[in-house]
């Protein structure tokens, strides 16, 4: 796959370029039973819970991937204004998406 640009901006400096449409990528991500307890734990002690901000890095990552692949096929060459979303499905999983708007240079 040809790396599709992606940014947080409107404009990209020195490109003209058409807007094809929205595009955006999904995930939803949970870690173990083990894991879940281990993050309870530190629930009470207080603190970082480093597996779930490792999660929540690696569905980040996955969103963002997944909305280049979207881009791609619908022929753009980059992304721009892409944002994140994100919320909690029960108590152990959490979903991301990534969204913007594909362009195509002119």
């Amino acid at each position: 796959m040809t790396e599709i640009l992606v940014t947080t901006t409107e404009h990209i400096p020195g490109q003209e370029y058409e807007v094809i449409g929205e595009v955006f990528g999904l995930t939803t991500q949970s870690k173990n039973v083990i894991r879940n307890i281990g993050a309870s734990l530190k629930n009470v002690v207080g603190g970082e819970i480093k597996d779930y901000t490792k999660m929540l890095d690696e569905a980040r990552n996955i969103a963002v991937d997944r909305l280049r692949v979207n881009a791609q096929n619908m022929g753009a060459d980059a992304v721009v204004m892409m944002r994140f979303d994100s919320g909690s499905i029960g108590t152990d999983m959490q979903s991301v998406a990534a969204y913007g708007t594909a362009v195509k240079y002119l």
